[in-house]
């Protein structure tokens, strides 16, 4: 072991061997430990800075392979040094691609255990070339994860199926000037909004990727613009806050920023979950940049091409893909997880392209992947909610048979099936009615349940909730691919007009749109989520991939709030509405129960009780009644997507009246009604105008 010292004389600290676990800088009273591994390295050297934008390292630190190795694992301990200190690391050993092997020394690697990273010098070209980026490296930073006043904060442990999960993006919810937030596009900026989330009445926000990642890289230039890498979807660092979004990065504060917005959030009753990307990172291919990963042990973390390593299979479209039932793979994922949950107190985690996490070491699914079941049964993890997106870009395509019965899925059926039945396509009642009851057809064969269901109609990828009524076609030219990307098959229907319209009697059909398919997320058992801005007609001008568009194009116009307070409204008393009522948040399938009066769990109708009209493939219209039980209130939903009127017969209930709770062809506020102030219905049958639906509730 030796250890030199440049740049700064007198910084010299001294070493001991350290030890293996846990890997990472874990400072103590006494210095700092650090460990890493790499099986066929043959040579580490530990590089400390003295801040975050020192070009070089006043000490260099080269670790013995009889004193600081064990096994596969480089340890030092470095006594005296502090949390704040910024560290990075050359590894030498064979430089080999058609083996798999890319050990390159003059590359400089962020620690891919990393609580924290800094970007000042970053010079993305320089960590694909050939020469030495010591000088435009990125950094790590020592993180002290202890101290932290939690105030006796926990993670919420919410039922599941009272989740309402509000998909964001961390940094585009205030990063537009009219957020009029003080740090906008961070962490901080969150927490100014919390009472905007809570008069909403969501229950979880899902964050789009907040781990680390180069949010720098240009992709395109498009216009004269840069396009970059906005959603973060590419990840660099997996135990680390994305820089980006602290306020003060380089003086190591990525952890506490991080815990002041969940605290926050949870003191509102906010989860937080968290969209994690383990399926690929931002080293991209054989051309692609060396960052951590492929320094250390590039055949470990990746998947490459059998017959030659130099290449990478891409399960994912993103150049790359984690070969993440390795053990040292599953063990990083794990650890992370545990991380975020123990240091953070984050709830929850939706995993991207999800089924990459069931491939094994040859790429091939395997019918009890490690990593999955170590994810589903580990202790520390056992309140924490888990959501896969139930698929991967090669294929692979899971949905109601994602390994684990505690994972909840993306249930791309139910936006599939809601968006054309409110479109108006015929034939799809018996369908919408599995929706709507929790997807028994999906989930229930594997002895699962409704909350194994995440309903959702919009996401971050596809159309806005506004963009869904205003677009036949999607308008992806902003991204500079001339139009090719995103999907081309989108369901969607923009009311007469594509795009933009003073039409005032096209903006009533949409708004009418827009708060039916709010009703049924609302009405249907399982888990809800919508984007972030649907509920004030967030638009992204028809762009369905707005992946590269950090602009306008993509942030939260709180202009808007004020503007669409009618549709904001709605959304707020239909998320209240659900709540009230705990049959349509019940976690478990109708079972044929009945209630004191006579009335059964669910009955399906069609225009006439009791005749749904499965088989009619001209069908446009149904309608169900809700049994409630104990002190709830019995309910009846007509649903009427044909574009004419229709009658429909409504069921007596012994000893009750109905009233009207919501009827989204009414213009606000008579669209939907405060709690205890429905309107009176009487009679036994209903007209429901076209294209909108009806709830009654039972007094």
């Amino acid at each position: 072991m030796s250890s030199t010292s440049t740049g700064v004389p007198g910084l010299t600290y001294a070493i001991e061997p350290g030890r293996t676990h846990p890997l990472g800088a874990i400072p103590d009273r006494e210095g700092v430990n650090f460990s890493v591994f790499s099986a066929n390295a043959t040579g580490v050297e530990l590089l400390l800075f003295e801040s975050h934008d020192s070009p070089f390292p006043f000490q260099v630190i080269a670790l013995d392979p009889y004193v600081n190795r064990t096994f596969h694992f480089w340890h030092v301990f470095v006594r005296g040094l502090k949390p704040g200190a910024h560290y990075a690391y050359r590894v030498d050993g064979p430089w080999n691609p058609a083996a798999g092997h890319r050990f390159n020394r003059k590359k400089v690697l962020i620690d891919p255990y990393s609580r924290g990273n800094t970007d000042a010098l970053w010079d993305r070209a320089a960590a694909c070339g050939a020469d030495d980026n010591v000088a435009s490296s990125m950094r790590s930073v020592v993180i002290d994860t202890a101290g932290y006043d939690w105030d006796r904060d926990q993670p919420l442990d919410q039922p599941v199926n009272d989740l309402i999960i509000y998909e964001m993006h961390a940094a585009g919810f205030t990063k537009s000037p009219t957020s009029r937030v003080r740090h906008p596009g961070t962490f901080s900026g969150i927490i100014e909004k919390i009472p905007y989330l809570k008069g909403l009445g969501i229950t979880a926000v899902e964050l789009l990727p907040i781990f680390d990642f180069d949010e720098a890289a240009v992709l395109r230039v498009h216009n004269g613009e840069p396009l970059r890498n906005y959603w973060g979807y590419s990840t660099i660092s997996f135990f680390a806050p994305q820089c980006a979004y602290c306020v003060d990065p380089a003086k190591g504060a990525h952890l506490t920023e991080f815990r002041d917005m969940v605290k926050a959030l949870h003191k509102a009753g906010i989860a937080v979950i968290l969209d994690v990307v383990f399926n690929h990172t931002d080293e991209g291919n054989h051309e692609g940049p060396v960052l951590s990963f492929k320094g250390f042990e590039n055949s470990v973390y990746y998947f490459l091409v059998p017959w030659n390593r130099e290449f990478y299979f891409d399960f994912t479209g993103c150049g790359n893909t984690m070969k993440c039932n390795h053990p040292i793979v599953q063990k990083l994922i794990v650890e992370c997880l545990r991380h975020w949950v123990q240091e953070t107190h984050v709830d929850g985690f939706r995993f991207d392209l999800g089924s990459v996490l069931a491939r094994g070491e040859d790429g091939a699914p395997l019918a009890n992947p490690p990593v999955v079941w170590q994810i589903e049964l580990d202790e520390y993890l056992a309140d924490t909610k888990v959501i896969a997106e139930a698929w991967d870009a090669a294929g692979l395509y899971q949905i109601g048979y994602f390994p684990g019965n505690r994972w909840m899925e993306w249930n791309g059926r139910y936006r599939d099936d809601i968006r054309r039945f409110v479109k108006g396509e015929p034939g799809l009642v018996g369908a919408v009615a599995s929706r709507i009851a929790g997807s028994a057809d999906i989930y229930q064969p594997a002895g699962e349940l409704p909350v194994n269901s995440i309903n959702f109609i919009t996401s971050h990828d596809g159309f806005t909730l506004n963009d869904l009524v205003s677009y036949n076609e999607k308008h992806n030219e902003a991204n500079g691919e001339h139009n090719r990307d995103g999907a081309n098959d989108n369901d969607s229907w923009n009311c007469g007009v594509e795009g933009e319209t003073d039409d005032p009697a096209v903006e009533a059909l949409r708004a009418r749109q827009i708060r039916n398919f709010a009703a049924i997320l609302m009405l249907s058992r399982g888990v809800p989520m919508f984007t972030a801005g649907d509920e004030i007609r967030r638009t992204q001008k028809g762009n369905n991939n707005a992946y590269c568009q950090d602009n306008e194009i993509s942030w939260f116009d709180w202009d808007l709030v004020e503007k669409n307070w009618d549709i904001f409204r709605f959304w707020s008393l239909m998320i209240d509405f659900r709540k009230r009522h705990s049959t349509l948040h019940d976690p478990h399938f109708f079972r044929g129960r009945v209630n004191e009066r006579g009335v059964a769990d669910v009955t399906w109708h069609g225009c006439k009780v009791n005749q749904p009209g499965w088989n009619d493939p001209a069908a446009r219209a149904l309608a169900f009644t809700l049994g409630g039980f104990g002190s709830d209130p019995d309910l009846h939903v007509m649903m009427n997507m044909h574009w004419d009127r229709l009658e429909f017969e409504v069921p007596a209930v012994p000893g009750r009246r109905w009233s009207r709770a919501i009827n989204t062809a009414l213009p606000p506020p008579d669209d939907i009604a405060e709690a205890g102030i429905e309107a009176a219905f009487d009679g036994s049958a209903c007209v429901v105008e076209g294209r909108s639906i009806v709830v009654l509730v039972s007094a």
